[in-house]
């Protein structure tokens, strides 16, 4: 009766196996339902800043996305997309301060163009600062 000895040996260490791994998996399943209820590290939204309210609140009725990326756009400079900004204000009677240009030209230069932007003086950083 050796053999039937070591075939209750191995059947108890299988079962043994699949109790283990049951339990393994029991725990794994917990785990992942306290990781998927736990509340998420969500990023918060940043503010928008004022250029993008300006040009949303009264550009992007015309200027849709695709107006900045035609071939015949206007604006291939940091320089003159600032000129187009202060040109299309002007045409829509808005009346903006150079800070509002400013702003816009800044949102549209983050958000669509990427230009290269021309370096403020430390007379222009002191004026804007204390402007705020």
């Amino acid at each position: 009766m050796p053999g039937l000895t070591s075939g209750k040996a191995a059947g108890a260490g299988r079962a043994y196996a699949v109790a283990v791994n049951l339990s393994s998996t029991r725990i794994l399943c917990a785990a992942l339902l306290a990781a998927a209820a736990w509340p998420s590290q969500a990023r918060p939204v940043p503010a928008p800043t004022r250029g993008q309210l300006l040009y949303e609140t009264h550009c992007i009725e015309c200027h849709t996305t695709q107006m900045h990326w035609r071939e015949g756009r206007k604006a291939r400079s940091w320089t003159s997309l600032k000129a187009q900004v202060l040109r299309w204000q002007q045409a829509a009677n808005l009346a903006w301060d150079d800070a509002d240009v400013e702003e816009v030209t800044r949102h549209l230069n983050a958000t669509v163009y990427h230009f290269v932007q021309p370096q403020r003086s430390a007379r222009t950083r002191l004026a804007g600062a204390s402007a705020d």
